[in-house]
């Protein structure tokens, strides 16, 4: 039987309009609820009552992405950092019943961040960030990518791999700009504009540790001036007087610091964001120092001790607060409090240490490894698909040609940038000079008296030849000291008289005495490279061959190899002349 065509049409319509209303009815339900508390800010536990509701909603419906969004509305609305980790488990357990790979990983990440954020632990982030990788991978939402790829650089940026960092911030900077000129839902845009402003934040800190002051002072006055005062984002806003306060405080503008730096930490104070209060009340502190107010100095130096107290958690740029308390407190035959601050340095050293080897193995062997594991996945890919029936025997062969040429290729490399090496330090092995010498430029004039120039100068010039700084855990407030001079005048010698500020001074002091020892002494070649970075002054063994392959071009192993290589060929060629 044939029905016309429009009373197909009207059922249709009808069928339609029935799947229409039993998904509105559903939507309301949940929508309905969600609409009592969706206006309240992060942390209002008001939402609660609504949110157990939504979450009971949700279990009985079996609706487990309802379920997993119910958690993890109770991960943002609760106040209680140990209760956000309680919804934060329960939002995997949910996503992993929903069988959504996009909802697995996003869960992962968001237990991450309530460690990251909440917790200041950084090993425990980080294993969650990882989990939440490879299911990453599978989800297509940019938007997630970014975030996920922020968090992995901002744990770069904390152990130091700032030239590795910058890049994944550039490119959230870039992708959050993006969206923010979408038309979009308004929490679409608040977030995107919170990723970028916080994209902003964590590219003005890698400049300023990779001493581009300049850049990094021209993103915090564009920030500022971008935020002015929206007051949706006075979190940010407190990030960016944070960064200024330090760009103040470098140029000794101190009272201005202070200024900075107090506004900064009555934002930060209502966000209990501890990790980037104790580097505001450092440098509060050393503001307070530079205008000769040693007591606000002391009171601001001790918060950070009581943040590290009660977190056990430290950033390494606010370590030299214990060493200018120890410093002060000896200057006041104060030992009881010289003790207690010596044993607290001890204990900042000792996490420190922990949380940077750990993190270090573990990016470097699960998160960069993966990485590279991915690029070749995408290459034998297209590979495959580029010319299938000529995969077998010419893929092998292409690929073991490749693999030799790399090694050649590698291989010329290393001989080339030994042999540069090498001419230098045979040039350093001939000249009677200071270790590290600089052209003074005519235009740079210190208002500093001559003699006291010349009298840095020479104990310069003796500390380098003692090899003074082959010392553990050497500052430029201990070396000042010991000079008998001001750290300041230490400060602004080195870097006209050296071209280099005193951190890089050390560092190549430090490279260049390990280099002509493995170059000269047959028994270094034997060592370690963790004896070897304790030889120069170094902790860490790790942190010792990312600087010796900056300064040198080649890694302490390779550098070694090479060395060995050529002293047998040099003995080979005087037995076969003596023969």
């Amino acid at each position: 039987m044939k029905f016309p065509t429009f009373h197909i049409i009207i059922v249709l319509c009808l069928l339609h309009c029935e799947l229409l209303c039993a998904q509105n009815e559903e939507y309301s339900k949940y929508y309905y609820i969600r609409k009592n508390y969706e206006v309240f800010s992060e942390n209002d536990v008001r939402a609660l009552p609504f949110i157990q509701q939504y979450i009971a909603e949700a279990k009985k419906d079996k609706d487990y992405g309802k379920l997993y969004q119910g958690y993890a509305d109770g991960v943002e609305f609760s106040s209680d950092r140990n209760i956000k980790l309680k919804f934060a488990d329960s939002t995997i357990i949910a996503a992993k019943l929903s069988r959504k790979d996009s909802l697995v990983s996003s869960a992962y990440l968001e237990k991450g961040v309530v460690y990251y954020f909440h917790f200041k632990k950084y090993q425990l982030a980080l294993n969650e960030f990882l989990v939440a990788v490879p299911y990453a991978e599978k989800d297509t939402d940019p938007y997630y990518k970014n975030r996920l790829n922020y968090l992995i650089g901002v744990v770069k940026s904390y152990i130091g791999y700032y030239d590795e960092a910058l890049p994944i911030f550039i490119k959230t900077r870039n992708y959050f700009a993006t969206e923010l000129s979408k038309q979009q839902h308004p929490n679409i845009i608040y977030d995107s504009r919170r990723g970028y402003y916080n994209s902003l934040h964590q590219m003005a800190i890698c400049y300023r540790n990779m001493g581009k002051y300049a850049l990094a002072d021209s993103i915090v006055s564009v920030a500022l001036t971008e935020i002015g005062s929206n007051k949706e984002h006075r979190q940010e806003f407190g990030y960016f007087l944070k960064e200024k306060g330090i760009s103040e405080f470098r140029k000794k503008e101190y009272s201005t610091a202070l200024a900075s730096l107090s506004a900064s930490s009555v934002a930060l104070s209502k966000i209990n964001d501890f990790a980037w209060l104790a580097v505001n009340y450092s440098y509060l502190g050393k503001s307070y120092l530079g205008l000769g107010d040693k007591f606000h100095a002391l009171r601001n130096f001790e918060k950070v001790d009581s943040i590290f107290q009660k977190h056990g958690f430290i950033v390494p740029e606010v370590r030299d607060t214990f060493e200018l308390l120890i410093d002060e407190y000896k200057a006041n035959n104060d030992t009881e409090k010289q003790l207690y601050y010596t044993n607290q340095l001890l204990k900042v050293d000792s996490v420190l240490f922990k949380d940077f080897n750990y993190l270090l193995r573990k990016m470097s062997k699960e998160y960069d490894t993966r990485l590279l594991k991915q690029d070749k996945k995408r290459l034998e890919k297209k590979s495959a698909n580029d010319n299938l029936a000529k995969w077998g025997l010419g893929t092998v062969a292409v690929s073991f040609a490749a693999t030799m040429l790399f090694y050649k290729r590698r291989e010329k490399r290393i001989r080339r940038k030994y042999s540069v090496l090498e001419q230098k330090i045979i040039a350093r092995d001939n000249a009677d000079l200071a270790i590290i010498t600089h052209e003074k430029q005519e235009d740079n004039k210190l208002e500093i008296d001559p003699k006291i120039v010349e009298e840095i100068l020479q104990k310069l010039k003796d500390f380098e030849n003692k090899d003074g700084f082959r010392e553990n855990g050497l500052t430029q407030h201990k070396l000042a000291d010991r000079f008998d001079t001001n750290h300041y005048y230490l400060s602004q010698i080195v870097n006209e008289y050296k071209g280099m500020n005193f951190t890089k001074y050390l560092i190549e002091l430090r490279i260049r005495y390990i280099t002509d020892k493995l170059y000269n002494d047959p028994e270094y070649r034997k060592y370690k490279i963790e004896t070897l970075a304790e030889e120069c002054g170094m902790a860490s063994r790790n942190h010792f061959s990312k600087l010796f392959r900056e300064i040198n071009g080649i890694g302490p192993a390779e550098f070694i190899k090479r060395r060995r290589k050529d002293i047998s060929k040099e003995q080979n060629l005087a037995i076969e002349t003596v023969i």
